[in-house]
């Protein structure tokens, strides 16, 4: 659980740093401020409301103890073990067999599990699926894929600002040194390696909230077949990829899509078998 704080840590630092030297390449100029101050008012905003946004984006709907009582019971047992309050609890009204937690803090959790997965999984296996779930809000997941996608988007900006300074001649002291292919570096490989940074993050965060719910249930048996389950069941029944699906496919336990092309070699998730060597590996 150490290491992979530590490697968060560590990519956090990383893009941070990516960020600092664009800026030092840039010097004093005015429109980076804005631009700056722009993508980090967006991206609180997003933070702020980004659960609002996902559950209506799913069609998530709240339901009560009454109607999904063993769902409840298991959301309760697992949160008294993690140590925090219970989230609410939602339904998505999806096939496909996944689940998903949001809330920026402990008061503003929820976790969502769609028809599909209520249909596949036992109740061990569902446990070892909310123990995820939960686990993030616990490691405050939610915040960490903010501040992430936060320095990625300014990043992102910059690149487009250098692309519209490669296109145009440059400006200031590239124009006068005729430096474009700095530029064009910097419009094209800085969003690729942030990009690529972001995602190791989120598989980080991925293996931490595996181990942290492993350890909370003292098995990671339960999960480790859930997530066999799914991987499964994936490939029968995966989600449509759109411009919306792809930017949340983080937050679900497993990619909702089928691992091709593009999709796999920039996936938000871990191999699915090595995440299941490591479950099964754990001694308690």
């Amino acid at each position: 659980m150490i290491k992979n704080q530590i490697k968060t840590v560590m990519l956090l630092g990383l893009l941070t740093g990516l960020l600092l030297a664009i800026g030092y390449y840039f010097g004093g100029n005015y429109g980076l401020g804005i631009g700056l101050a722009f993508a980090l008012l967006m991206n609180f905003g997003s933070l702020w409301f980004s659960d609002k946004i996902v559950l209506r984006m799913y069609r998530a709907k709240e339901v009560r103890d009454s109607e999904y009582p063993e769902l409840h019971r298991i959301v309760r047992e697992v949160s008294q073990l993690a140590g925090i309050p219970m989230p609410k609890v939602y339904i998505v009204p999806s096939e496909n067999a996944n689940a998903f937690a949001v809330g920026r803090d402990y008061k503003h959790s929820a976790v969502a599990c769609t028809k599909g997965i209520l249909d596949l999984m036992n109740e061990d296996e569902l446990k070892g699926v909310i123990a995820h779930e939960i686990s993030h809000i616990k490691n405050r997941d939610t915040l960490v894929q903010a501040v992430a996608a936060t320095v990625a988007g300014v990043i992102s900006y910059v690149a487009f600002f250098a692309r519209w300074g490669a296109l145009f001649g440059g400006f200031g002291r590239d124009r006068d040194s005729g430096n474009m292919i700095e530029l064009l570096a910097l419009a094209i490989l800085t969003p690729l390696i942030a990009t690529i940074i972001q995602l190791a993050i989120s598989r980080s965060r991925e293996y931490l909230a595996d181990e942290s719910a492993a350890k909370a249930l003292h098995s990671g048996l339960g999960l480790a077949s859930a997530l066999e389950k799914l991987e499964q069941s994936t490939k029968r029944v995966s989600l449509r990829p759109t411009a919306q699906t792809q930017a949340t496919a983080h937050i679900f336990i497993i990619n909702p899509f089928r691992g091709r092309g593009l999709i796999k070699w920039f996936s938000t998730h871990p191999l699915t078998s090595e995440r299941i060597k490591r479950l099964r590996s754990m001694q308690f």
